[in-house]
């Protein structure tokens, strides 16, 4: 890996300048997650050789990808994985790797490995944010199918700062949760259909690109974030107001963050969420404390059970049969435990009747299930 170049710089600096020169909207940034990878295959094939632009795409991933070479034989753009420090060259494709951000800025890219952002790394929104702010107009920001909202933040920082959103249609989708987002949260230039989005990129790609207005400020220090620079709880009170949530990742502070219509929630130390992704955050972390819940009363019921046939081996007296009775009830709680995780389980799925076969309530729904 190339060594690191100097990180992005204080928010109060004026935004520089890439190293190389474009009038046209040069920078091509594309986020995707569930289904994506069909996706992006069909839609790299369709652009040219000759595209005068640089393309850079977050997919979310697990510890392993093969994205690049995917993408690298799916068309004639030569694609592959980002590397920090390097140069960002035009006709070329450069792919998140995984554990990642993806970054830019001054004409190169940057790879951190700070917290996650909507539950994943790479995420999108950090990639969107900081073409934003090193590319200003010159920037085409695109989402494709995919489940939650990452993306959407990002997308809104690219119509700030000038740049062009561009989203997949939601009903040609495989899941259209990233896009539907956007669209109820950002001002959408163009909606099309995965077929007709090459021939859109190319066209885009070769108009001037608009004036960059002045950046927010809440934007450079959600980038200088990213960038593993400005992370402090006075930073995130120039952000935001402090809420009475806690980070579900590390259990810190969180800070609500009012983006237009959307509400965000971010920490000191630099996980973000937005409201969608906080709620999946909770769930996973209610189902984690419950997986926690069973294992310590399953533990509590077998060892009062050990201690109840020692003791009962031996003096055949009322504290075994003390014991037996609290490894009882400590298994009635374990069994309780248990059919909360299979009621939520079969809840998701959608196959838990309305009656309870229990003690014949209606099933209430999860938060998850309300939205």
């Amino acid at each position: 890996m190339a060594n690191e170049v100097d990180p992005i710089g204080s928010a109060s600096e004026a935004i520089r300048q890439p190293d190389f020169r474009c009038e046209n909207h040069c920078i091509i940034v594309i986020g995707a997650s569930a289904g994506g990878v069909e996706a992006l295959q069909r839609l790299v094939a369709g652009l040219p050789a000759d595209l005068p632009a640089a393309v850079f795409i977050v997919l979310h991933v697990g510890s392993t990808s093969h994205l690049a070479e995917i993408l690298d034989r799916a068309g004639p753009l030569p694609a592959s994985n980002a590397g920090n420090g390097d140069a960002i060259e035009i006709g070329q494709i450069y792919v998140a790797p995984p554990e990642a951000h993806l970054l830019l800025h001054d004409g190169h890219m940057m790879l951190r490995r700070g917290p996650r952002e909507n539950l994943v790394r790479p995420s999108i929104d950090p990639l969107f944010r900081s073409a934003a702010v090193g590319f200003g107009g010159h920037v085409i920001g695109v989402i494709l199918t995919g489940g939650l909202s990452d993306g959407t933040a990002g997308l809104r920082a690219i119509k700030t700062c000038g740049g062009i959103s561009v989203i997949q249609d939601p009903a040609d989708a495989a899941v259209p949760d990233m896009v539907l987002s956007a669209l109820r949260n950002v001002e959408i230039d163009h909606c099309v259909p995965l077929a007709e989005m090459p021939d859109l990129l190319i066209r885009l790609a070769r108009e001037k690109a608009a004036e960059t207005p002045e950046i927010p400020s809440r934007i450079l220090f959600e980038v200088a974030i990213a960038a593993q620079e400005h992370g402090s709880m006075e930073t995130e009170d120039r952000l935001g107001d402090l809420s009475v949530f806690v980070c579900p990742e590390c259990h810190g502070p969180l800070w609500e963050i009012k983006d237009g219509p959307m509400l965000r929630y971010r920490c000191h130390t630099g996980h973000a969420f937005t409201a969608e992704a906080m709620v999946e955050a909770q769930t996973i972390e209610a189902e984690q404390i419950l997986w926690s819940l069973l294992r310590v009363h399953q533990q509590r019921a077998e060892f009062a059970r050990r201690m109840a046939r020692k003791e009962g081996a031996v003096n055949h007296g009322e504290l075994a049969a003390q014991l037996q009775k609290r490894a009882d009830d400590y298994q009635a709680d374990a069994d309780l435990v248990e059919k909360i995780i299979r009621d939520r389980r079969l809840l998701t799925l959608g196959a838990l009747p309305e009656e309870s076969a229990t003690d014949g309530r209606k099933a209430e729904k999860g938060p998850a299930e309300r939205e």
